[in-house]
């Protein structure tokens, strides 16, 4: 089953009675595959924090849990096994999801547990791991943020996935380029970013206009501006 993504609507409500019904499906599923401490750890470990993670964000921003895995069993690089919050698996990617809590995320810290933690961290990186961090706090009373930098670490990884066809990876970094701008980018943009020549440069952002992911501005009968096109942020985003 392919992964859905599309841009959250702040002003629709998410569909409470579905997620839940989903949520529980969701759940039943992996509680099915799992046995002993695995499934112990399931059920001890997806509480409040994760399911509110996955109501007012994950569930707001892609409206299913296609390749999503609560309490994720992963082994350090001393073959210690432990749990991920929530695991998305997709074929373009491995993303670690967590919820951390301010005060049970630092009171059982010392300095040993710290210096592991971050060389568990640094490890997963190594294999290819993505993690996204998010507080408590941010997930119950400011989930708007927490979709936004999803979208934003997510987004980049699906422009693949556009019906225009794959995007090269130089593509996916022009797009970038547009967004942070904040406004339409001209090919001068690209050139002092990149410091590529004019040419080059409004060559590259032609072929975008081409795929449909830019639109192109004219002033009289010249280009001198490209757009992102609606559809482009909700792949990007």
């Amino acid at each position: 089953m392919g992964v859905l993504f599309f841009a959250y609507n702040s002003e629709e409500c998410v569909n409470m009675d579905l997620f839940e019904r989903e949520h529980a499906a969701f759940m039943e599923k992996h509680l099915a595959c799992r046995n002993g401490e695995r499934k112990g750890r399931l059920l001890r470990g997806h509480s409040y924090g994760e399911k509110l993670l996955l109501q007012n964000v994950w569930w707001p921003v892609f409206g299913n849990f296609d390749y999503l895995h609560p309490e994720y069993e992963v082994y350090d690089r001393n073959r210690k096994s432990y749990f991920l919050d929530l695991a998305f698996t997709p074929p373009f990617g491995l993303f670690n999801i967590e919820c951390h809590g301010f005060q049970s995320h630092i009171k059982d810290m010392d300095r040993e547990k710290f210096s592991y933690s971050l060389n568990r961290d640094n490890f997963l990186t190594a294999l290819g791991w993505k993690k996204i961090h998010f507080s408590f706090d941010d997930i119950k009373d400011r989930p708007e943020i927490c979709r936004s930098l999803l979208q934003l670490v997510i987004g980049p990884y699906l422009l693949n996935k556009d019906s225009a066809g794959p995007a090269l990876k130089i593509e996916k970094d022009l797009l970038l380029l547009a967004w942070r701008l904040g406004r339409p980018i001209r090919p001068k943009d690209v050139c002092d970013a990149w410091r590529i020549n004019f040419r080059t440069s409004r060559k590259l952002l032609i072929s975008l206009v081409d795929k449909g992911w830019l639109k192109p501005i004219s002033k009289g009968k010249t280009v001198r501006y490209y757009e992102l096109q609606t559809s482009t942020l909700n792949l990007l985003f």
